[in-house]
């Protein structure tokens, strides 16, 4: 079966191959280009369509698409009457007297006698043409078949190069005619102000005064300033170059979002409401705090706490005359002294328990200084009325020390006596929380975005990481996007104190989120973004800018800090890993630990945080030489398995001040030891034996003690101590011995000396190891 390409076929047949291409496709013969492979039943199929269009039976598709390229050029061209011989014209003229000889029906029939010089409009009439034309040219023969093609080449690239001068809108001849000519380029405009907010580069500079920055950078150089395009200049020099370009500068302070929680928000007073007060209780350990509370709200708080002490800052509220107080239980143990001063940040009343058989005490001490600092009222209730021993007066004495003067004595301080067991002066207690919080007129505005605090925060196994936060501001619901800390979270769930879920947490209110991306930090600041984008961007900008703020304190020295470790010399360090329940606590041990004072060693807190103590954390504790130490937490399975293997210790507590004695032993027993000399016996050497390969051996006899072979030893002649060494070798006669007790002889040789003589005392000793306390 003979085959052949297009391009061959249609150069056999004196075609061109758009016509073969064309002739094809009418004929349902599918090809893609003059490349195409042709079999011979298309070959015979193209002849025979040739031959009908010879006879005059079907249209010609090479005149359909030179038709197609006339009626694409423009009219004028068309209708061009004069102007010289035109093959366009000639062919129009051809096929216009054919046209009355062709039938046509319906509405273009009309037209056409109507007006028979119009331009057909329809298709069919295009059609017609293109056939009659066809015709025209049938009669010339096959021997005018080239020149015909040839005529049709030249007036198919005719019309293409007309149908190439429409305009194009990407074309450049389109936009030199829409564009004109080239403008000049006119000078910018100055702005009328210019805003800074801070140091520019002399680039960003110019951009604002528009102007070049070779022109900014020559007014620098003659105000004598050496600066490149991309150099930073201040505030004030950019006021001095933007005055000579006559523009005025005006400097706007640019305020960060992401610290909200040192910005202010300025209500309107119409808008605030009274709000319920926040009381903190405080004072000394076992002085009866969770009891008072207790008392008040009706409930057993110390039941779930390890060994009755609080060790958890815990957010209640409660309702005496219609009226709420929130109170917040801070813990009252020396080791949360961090954890009571943040409670007293958020408080507006405090409330400072003495037991009134003990006294004022350290933590009591500790107590009324972070009142002070947060300048918040105390109100002292002088606890334990009810036992024999008590004494309100002594107490009252005490305080005065510090401050506190009774009003009774001429003071300002409230003091009221109560029993937290019995529940005695209970009420009197409330009713003056009562009139000092009237007193300070503590308002808020509820209709706005809701701001708070983080109270507390810990990692739930099932509910993930939750926090107690107090709201201060706005009114918080389920639903709204926060930013807590360094983490944004949606809230799923909102919990009170007393375990039931709510949708709303007005001023002064404590609840417990759900929600949030991470475990927020102990204090944290808390607020509200509508939008969701903008509050996932402030947090991670408070995340960078907190590792940004770590890592340079990891790797900055102060002048003081180099002095100090100057001093310290070789000091040694314990490294501990500390895994709690709750960040508060983690925070409390941290701070506890770091004041352990011991010479010559000190605490390295190399990580903490919250949750189950995980293989990370054992993986870190072996790169880092460090113990693991968890309160209130255990290993996972894995963590476990991995500890065993690297060999990582891990000690476990649930009261805090006994892990904080464990440490502490555990540092003592870090510390160099101290080491004493204690004389074990003493030889006296009787005859010298010199061996070659061997040295001096010295006969002895032991007249004190014994002699023991890794023993030190000082060399004794006339009352002088000689030499001081290690024995080599002990032997009892030919065999080598461990010791030698006295009245027995021996034969000794001394390490690296040989300069041994009769009569020398040689004094045996040992350096033992003495526990320091």
């Amino acid at each position: 079966m003979t085959k052949m390409r297009v391009y061959e076929y249609a150069k056999k047949m004196n075609m061109t191959s758009k016509e073969v291409i064309t002739i094809l496709e009418r004929m349902d013969q599918k090809v893609n280009n003059h490349m195409s492979v042709m079999n011979e039943g298309m070959m015979q199929k193209v002849e025979q369509f040739v031959n009908k269009v010879k006879q005059g039976t079907t249209p010609d598709p090479s005149k359909e698409q030179k038709s197609q390229g006339e009626k694409k050029s423009k009219p004028s061209n068309q209708r061009k009457q004069t102007g010289g011989p035109n093959k366009t014209q000639s062919n129009q003229s051809q096929s216009r007297p054919n046209k009355s000889n062709q039938p046509q029906k319906g509405p273009q029939a009309k037209r056409a006698n109507a007006n028979p010089n119009q331009k057909p409009a329809r298709p069919g009439n295009e059609g017609a043409k293109k056939t009659d034309s066809f015709k025209g040219t049938e009669n010339a023969g096959a021997a005018n078949r080239g020149k015909k093609a040839d005529h049709n080449k030249g007036k198919s690239s005719f019309s293409r190069s007309k149908d190439n001068t429409r305009p194009n809108r990407g074309g450049k001849g389109w936009n030199r005619k829409k564009q004109g000519p080239p403008k000049e380029k006119q000078a910018p405009v100055l702005p009328k102000e210019i805003i800074v907010s801070g140091p520019l580069s002399v680039g960003d500079f110019a951009k604002l005064l528009r102007k070049e920055a070779s022109e900014v950078i020559r007014k620098l150089i003659a105000l004598g300033i050496m600066a490149t395009i991309n150099q930073e200049i201040d505030v004030e020099t950019m006021s001095v170059i933007s005055e000579e370009f006559g523009v005025p500068l005006k400097y706007e302070e640019e305020v960060d979002e992401s610290n909200f929680d040192d910005q202010e928000e300025i209500d309107d007073p119409k808008d605030l409401v009274e709000r319920p007060p926040v009381v903190t209780i405080m004072g000394h350990v076992d002085h009866g705090k969770t009891t008072l509370l207790d008392k008040i709200r009706q409930s057993k708080v110390t039941e779930g706490e390890a060994g009755g002490i609080t060790q958890h800052i815990g957010a209640y509220q409660v309702e005496i005359n219609e009226k709420k107080i929130t109170f917040l239980d801070t813990p009252g143990h020396a080791a949360f002294t961090t954890m009571r001063a943040r409670g007293a940040k958020v408080t507006d009343i405090t409330i400072l328990v003495v037991a009134a058989d003990d006294g004022v005490m350290p933590q009591t001490i500790e107590a009324i200084n972070h009142a002070k600092a947060a300048e918040v009222p105390i109100i002292v209730a002088v606890n334990k009325m009810d036992k024999p021993e008590s004494n309100p007066d002594r107490v009252k004495q005490q305080l005065t020390e510090h401050g506190l003067v009774p009003e009774e004595w001429g003071g300002e301080t409230i003091f009221v006596p109560v029993s937290a067991l019995k529940g005695e002066g209970i009420d009197d207690l409330l009713e003056m929380v009562l009139l000092v919080s009237e007193v300070q007129e503590l308002k808020a505005n509820p209709s706005k975005r809701a701001r708070g605090v983080v109270i507390e925060a810990e990692l739930d196994k099932g509910r993930g990481a939750v926090a107690t936060v107090l709201v201060q501001n706005g009114t918080l619901k389920v639903g709204d996007g926060v930013v807590a800390g360094n983490y944004f979270g949606k809230i799923r769930a909102m919990v009170n104190d007393r375990g039931r879920r709510v949708k709303v947490a007005t001023p002064s209110t404590p609840v417990e989120i759900l929600g949030l991306s991470d475990v927020p930090g102990a204090g944290d600041p808390l607020m509200v973004f509508e939008d969701e984008k903008k509050g996932r961007a402030i947090a991670e900008k408070r995340l960078f800018k907190q590792r940004e703020e770590d890592r340079g304190a990891n790797s900055r020295v102060t002048l003081d800090d180099l002095f100090k470790q100057i001093k310290e010399g070789d000091i040694k360090e314990l490294n501990i890993i500390i895994k709690a329940d709750v960040h508060g606590a983690a925070e409390a041990m941290k701070g506890s630990l770091e004041k352990i004072d011991i010479e010559g060693v000190r605490v390295k807190i190399i990580h903490t945080g919250v949750g189950a103590i995980t293989e990370s954390d054992i993986i870190l504790a072996s790169a880092s030489n460090a113990i693991i130490v968890g309160f209130n937490v255990r290993p996972e399975p894995n963590a476990r398995v991995v500890a065993e293997a690297e060999k990582v210790e891990i000690r476990l507590h649930r009261i805090i001040y006994k892990a904080i004695e464990e440490i502490e032993a555990a540092m003592k027993g870090l510390l160099d030891p101290e080491y004493e000399e204690r004389v074990v016996g003493a030889v006296e050497v009787r005859q010298i034996f010199k061996v070659s390969k061997v040295g001096t051996i010295a006969g002895c006899y032991v007249t004190e003690g014994k002699v023991v072979r890794d023993g030190h030893i000082r060399l004794i002649r006339d009352g002088i101590v000689v030499h001081e060494g290690k024995l080599d070798t002990l032997k009892r006669y030919k065999d080598d011995a461990r010791e030698v007790a006295q009245g027995y002889e021996c034969g000794l040789t001394i390490d690296g000396y040989n300069d041994i003589k009769e009569g020398d005392v040689i004094e045996v000793y040992v350096i033992e190891e003495v526990k320091r306390s």
